[in-house]
């Protein structure tokens, strides 16, 4: 009898430091791992923009010793395959199955614009890290959802601007028909003053563009706006140099000629400008820092996705260090993401009222150097319109 009270003294003992060990999990205490979710494009044409993503928010936690905010943290990565309804079963596992906390990362607005809502609605905090469609920075935005990157007609409100401030009085533009696709050519129409010569759109990962590139030849622009993230980008700059137009007709671009397609690029992109929320050379000691682990480690110079998925880590680090590893107050948690104190690579860096981020953009120009080609910042872009999404934000916790 004895024996049997002495094993039912254990047992109650044994359930409860389970219990209080998962109180202290769920409350986010000192030895609590966060579990935090990665989206992203990993294979096809648009795999190195989501891998740069990854590779970036690693670097990150592997630089504060596999914790951000003090707390370890799993980082559970699905490949969403540049496919809205498989990015769908990627959120559903990690929000209903491994029970995330935070999930981060999505390189393409159709794969956010599909999977956006489900996250946020269940609860679960976003930090996208690329992807930023219009419509989430906007009325659709969520208390749930924040931005490292920037919104689709911003990013494009730039290379309009860009393109007015050089001189050019006939444009021709062309793009994927897709969201972002969509999104670049309204915010760039906004900030460009003078003619669209002709507006193009093109299938999403198509990889022959000689048909389009010889009608543009043909409409005899003063240069050329595109908008081709990853491998579309790679294969639209060699045609366009095949055909003997780069620097015959002036080629800008945004997400097209950046650290994820260089590589593959080199010489052949030389002359391009670019418009870009980002540049390897930024002059501030967190960017100079990033760049060279970051080449360190992966051997390549970081693109403005690994910038800005970098900024993601440093974001959740910093509120994490705010809620002391909890998780768990959700508002707690939003208000930390949102003070925003954290050293970005970009520069100066805040949140608008729809937690997408009040931060500079830049004309990049893609010069000649010993290896083949690398970026050059020439300064800021003062861009004078801008869509003010964030005014048709009506954020409620």
């Amino acid at each position: 009898m004895t024996g049997t009270k002495t094993t039912q003294r254990k047992a109650i003992a044994v359930l409860g430091a389970i219990a209080a060990a998962a109180a202290m999990f769920a409350s986010g205490g000192a030895h609590a791992q966060v579990k935090i979710g990665f989206i992203g494009t990993l294979s096809g044409p648009g795999g190195a923009l989501g891998q740069d993503q990854y590779d970036a928010f690693m670097l990150a936690v592997e630089q504060k010793g596999g914790k951000l905010g003090g707390v370890p943290v799993q980082v559970i990565k699905e490949d969403d395959q540049l496919k809205p309804d498989v990015g769908v079963q990627a959120a559903t596992k990690l929000v209903e199955r491994d029970k995330v906390s935070l999930i981060t990362g999505v390189t393409f607005s159709n794969v956010m614009m599909a999977i956006h809502k489900n996250v946020t609605n269940a609860g679960v905090v976003m930090v996208g890290s690329n992807a930023g469609p219009a419509p989430i920075a906007g009325e659709q935005c969520s208390p749930n959802f924040f931005s490292t990157s920037w919104d689709n007609d911003e990013l494009h409100e730039a290379g309009g601007q860009l393109s007015t401030d050089l001189g050019y009085k006939k444009m021709y533009v062309m793009a994927p028909n897709y969201q972002a696709g969509r999104d670049a050519v309204n915010g760039f129409k906004r900030d460009y003053k003078g003619q669209i010569v002709d507006e193009v759109y093109t299938q999403v990962n198509q990889p022959d563009y000689s048909a389009e590139i010889a009608q543009l030849a043909a409409a005899k622009p003063d240069a050329v706006y595109v908008f081709y993230p990853g491998g579309m980008g790679v294969n639209f700059v060699k045609q366009y140099r095949q055909a003997g137009l780069l620097g015959k007709i002036p080629l800008i671009s945004v997400s097209t000629i950046d650290g994820s397609t260089l590589p593959a690029l080199k010489e052949q992109a030389v002359g391009s400008i670019t418009s870009a929320p980002y540049s390897p050379d930024l002059d501030n000691a967190q960017n100079k820092q990033f760049v060279a682990a970051f080449q360190k480690k992966y051997n390549r110079v970081p693109s403005m996705y690994a910038a800005q998925s970098y900024d993601a880590a440093n974001l959740i680090d910093s509120a994490l260090t705010k809620t002391k590893g909890s998780v768990t107050d959700r508002e707690a948690l939003r208000a930390a993401l949102k003070s925003a104190d954290f050293q970005s690579v970009r520069g100066s860096f805040k949140f608008a009222s729809n937690q997408f981020p009040i931060a500079p953009f830049y004309r990049v120009d893609v010069v000649k150097d010993s290896s083949g080609a690398a970026f050059a910042n020439k300064g800021k872009i003062e861009v004078k319109t801008r869509a003010n999404l964030a005014s048709m934000c009506k954020i409620r916790s």
